[in-house]
């Protein structure tokens, strides 16, 4: 049997197939569930290199979790919770973590798709970026064009994607296809501090940085033709956009506040980890139902802000092709968000369904056929996941599989997935490498800073391709459409 021993060196990972793994409870190191890995064995060995598997552990750990806690195949180090993991806490008797949803909350992508062919971009693909550029801000504290007042501030973080509709910033069909119609019942603007108001309320319809991009893409191959064709995907070299960006420093600054809230409470609740970073608190106590608050007020924001940059993706392509945004047909396929908790019912242990609260810490959900949350275009087929790659490789759309529910708490991966360090990318590439390579093959970057380009070097992440194909294989998010992108904005 193939070993693999974790970092911390004392978790036996054993290998029930080709694509599941599992850690077994151990109660001397307070482990009140498993952990189940799915991923192959060359995305396992980078996960043992680095505190991936021993975070997930020490989230078996936590007070009311239940049934086991999910790494999923794009999993990487976190801040006390891995990214792609997945734990679910009891309502009454469990916690919740702002760590488990991470701090850039509601980091998501939505995929937009058009009637326009790779040939019809071409001929215009730098004047086409380099506009995109122009009208999207992108970088560290970029500020949007749009500036919030604070009572519209306090709207727009009840309302979401409908405050931007209801300002001429889309269409109803729009939020249709967000999960949760981006709109998350249960916001409050009265636990968000002052901090975060300042810093969010600049930055509407900006991008930000890291790994957060605008791609101009195109369709390379279609592997389930009745899907595809329910999200307006009908032919290969057919072009899509992807926008990949979250709640920037307005969701930085509620996990911020609530991570130092949720610290000071621990002995108040008698919470004994092993780790600080996994700070939490009862869920439904004070502090928890506040933080709740003030992260559905964050979700809400970031569906907001990548509404307002479709709604400047839709006027660049009018602008630089000349077509009305009707004639371009570029509606939006669906809206997913990752970091995020919230309660749903799910079959736990023999004990039937039960409330609980799901955190997906660089996760996706991925919900299959009949689900009332899945919106009416999609529920006789299933949840639209779509999974980002890094710059410069594949993205790909999924359907939420029949065994999702089973298997991850109905959820899958997120993108690609770290494996180097954004300083040990800029000391293997330089920015005139990795522009060169992606010319290569064809795609065209505008990035703010050279170090932007560098850090984000393909070669920094892990085989998206591998973790779609693993998802599929275990049937918790099948495949529909492989895209690769052409054009590329960076902060």
């Amino acid at each position: 049997m193939t070993e693999f021993v974790t970092r911390g060196g004392n978790l036996k990972i054993r290998k029930i197939s080709d694509l599941e793994f599992r850690i077994d409870a151990d109660a001397s190191r307070g482990m009140k569930v498993p952990v189940t890995i799915y991923a192959n064995e060359s995305l396992l060995s980078k996960m043992v290199t680095d505190r991936t598997i021993d975070q997930a552990a020490n989230v078996a750990t936590l007070p009311g979790v239940k049934k086991h806690v999910v790494v999923l195949p794009d999993g990487h180090e976190g801040y006390g919770f891995p990214v792609g993991g997945v734990a679910a806490t009891d309502v009454e008797e469990g916690v919740i973590s702002p760590g488990g949803v991470g701090y850039d909350i509601n980091c998501g992508v939505r995929l937009i798709r058009t009637n326009l062919m790779e040939s019809d971009i071409r001929p215009r693909l730098k004047d086409l970026v380099n506009e995109l550029f122009r009208s999207i801000p992108s970088g560290v504290g970029s500020e949007g064009a749009f500036k919030l007042s604070k009572s519209e501030l306090d709207e727009l973080l009840v309302q979401g994607v409908s405050w931007a509709v209801n300002h001429g910033y889309g269409t109803g069909h729009d939020a249709e296809v967000c999960e949760e119609n981006g709109t998350m019942a249960g916001a409050d603007q009265a636990s968000v501090s002052e901090t975060a108001r300042k810093r969010g309320a600049p930055q509407l319809g900006s991008l930000g940085s890291g790994n957060h991009f605008l791609e101009v893409q195109k369709v390379d191959k279609i592997y389930d033709e009745k899907a595809a064709r329910a999200m307006g995907i009908e032919k290969e070299g057919q072009v899509t956009v992807l926008v990949h960006c979250g709640s920037r420093g307005f969701g930085h600054q509620i996990c911020t506040d609530y991570l130092r809230v949720s610290e000071s409470a621990l002995r108040k609740y008698n919470i004994t980890l092993p780790d600080r970073e996994l700070a939490c608190v009862p869920n439904n106590s004070k502090e928890g139902e506040n933080y709740r608050k003030a992260m559905f007020s964050a979700l809400n924001f970031a569906w907001a802000n990548r509404q307002m940059i479709t709604h400047w993706t839709r006027k660049t392509f009018e602008r630089v092709f000349k077509a009305s945004e009707g004639d371009l047909n570029m509606e939006l396929v669906y809206d997913v968000a990752h970091n995020i908790a919230k309660v749903e019912r799910h079959k736990v242990d023999g004990e039937g369904t039960r409330e609980v609260v799901v955190h997906r810490k660089g996760a996706t959900r991925a919900f299959p056929a009949g689900m009332e949350q899945v919106p009416r275009k999609y529920r006789q087929l299933g949840q639209p996941v779509i999974i980002p790659g890094s710059m410069g490789t594949a993205s790909w759309i999924l359907l939420g599989g029949p065994k999702s529910l089973d298997l991850s708490f109905g959820s899958t991966a997120h993108g690609a997935g770290r494996t180097m360090s954004r300083s040990a990318a800029k000391r293997s590439y330089t920015a005139e490498g990795v522009k060169g390579s992606l010319e290569s093959k064809g795609i065209y970057v505008k990035a703010l800073t050279r170090e932007g380009v560098v850090e984000e070097t393909p070669e920094a992440y892990k085989d998206v391709d591998a973790v779609a194909n693993v998802s599929h294989s275990v049937g918790i998010a099948t495949k529909v459409v492989r895209l690769v992108p052409i054009g590329v904005i960076k902060g």
